[in-house]
């Protein structure tokens, strides 16, 4: 990336002391953008704790932007994304030359790429896309699991290339199968709604799987929206595909072993409620007096909202590097860490 370096004057807004300055907020203004996911949205807030910063070393700045992510991961219910993103830009920056003798010029540089980095990263899942495209054939149906930006990108691309049918999963608790099933259909792919428990029931009928992801570990492995798993566990015994898409911003050094490894995980997922004691005289209500029953927000707050899959679940991850099996996620994950 070509040096955005000034004349080597310090500039007053990167050294100005800004205590009142909340990353938190940084990432809820940069999240407000659709197309911005969690990942991104930590990397911009973190560059502008870098132009908020006072600090005058590089010890100093790496110190910040540690606590700048600790803070936010505390502040985010699901910080699995963000965490992903934070965890990249504090490697980039800590591997950073830093031969400048002028230390603000060399934070305007930080900034420079981190902003550049998030510009370009914009168009990863349009690269992702056309991976895609070459494992679709004309007919094709396809079962892909609430809503994913990726996804939804390569399903709308492939529309343009191909005759594609897809069924979309509800995905409680959130719902947002229901925004993918919109956006499809309105460019007129032909779509069908499907129970997330009714996966099995239609497995038999598509001719592969296509989920998101909110990270991708060490292991190959995927965290994604609650539901891929068991997805995953029997598209592989109805020996279907299971396709999973991830920009690189994604990939995370972490190595969840079950699903309570992950740190979305709490005492209160999947806790017993204690029952409420009715008086002796008052009989028990029957399910058939309310049709219309759904769960209450309490008993949504005992589920988890993201599962993970185990690698040997998954068929290949389509990235912005390339098209990866499992255990060669594990390897470019090393690699890039290494060699940030």
């Amino acid at each position: 990336m070509p040096s955005t370096a000034g004349s080597g004057e310090p500039n007053s807004d990167l050294d100005a002391t800004q205590p009142d300055f909340d990353v938190y907020q940084a990432y809820q203004r940069a999240l407000a953008d659709e197309e911005t996911s969690p990942p991104l949205a930590a990397i911009l807030s973190l560059t502008e704790l870098v132009t908020r910063s006072d600090a005058g070393t590089m010890f100093e700045l790496v110190q910040a932007l540690n606590v700048g992510a600790e803070s936010l991961k505390k502040r985010v219910p699901n910080q699995i994304g963000l965490a992903a993103g934070c965890e990249l830009f504090i490697g980039f920056v800590t591997l950073f030359p830093h031969e400048s003798a002028n230390f603000s010029e060399l934070k305007r540089e930080i900034v420079h790429q981190g902003k550049s980095y998030t510009l370009s990263a914009v168009n990863f899942r349009s690269k992702i896309a056309e991976l895609v495209l070459g494992f679709i054939k004309d007919d094709s149906v396809i079962l892909t699991h609430s809503y994913s930006r990726v996804v939804t990108q390569a399903l709308l691309h492939a529309h343009t290339r191909k005759r594609i049918s897809v069924y979309v999963t509800e995905a409680r608790p959130r719902g947002l199968g229901l925004k993918t099933y919109e956006t499809l259909t309105a460019v007129g792919i032909p779509c069908t709604m499907v129970l997330d428990s009714a996966v099995a029931y239609v497995m038999d009928k598509v001719d592969f799987v296509l989920v998101g992801s909110e990270a991708v570990v060490e292991s190959g492995g995927l965290i994604n929206a609650v539901g891929s798993n068991q997805m995953a566990i029997i598209a592989k015994a109805e020996n279907k595909p299971f396709y999973a898409l991830a920009e690189s911003y994604k990939f995370h050094r972490s190595f969840p072993l079950s699903q309570y490894d992950l740190p979305t995980h709490n005492s209160g997922i999947l806790s017993f409620a204690h029952p409420t004691n009715r008086p002796a005289s008052e009989p028990a209500r029957s399910p058939r007096a309310s049709p219309q029953r759904t769960m209450t927000s309490e008993q949504m707050d005992r589920n988890p909202d993201v599962d993970y899959t185990t690698p040997d679940l998954i068929s290949l991850v389509f990235s912005d590097v390339g098209v990866l099996t499992p255990g060669g996620v594990s390897q470019y994950l090393v690699g890039m860490f290494a060699g940030l």
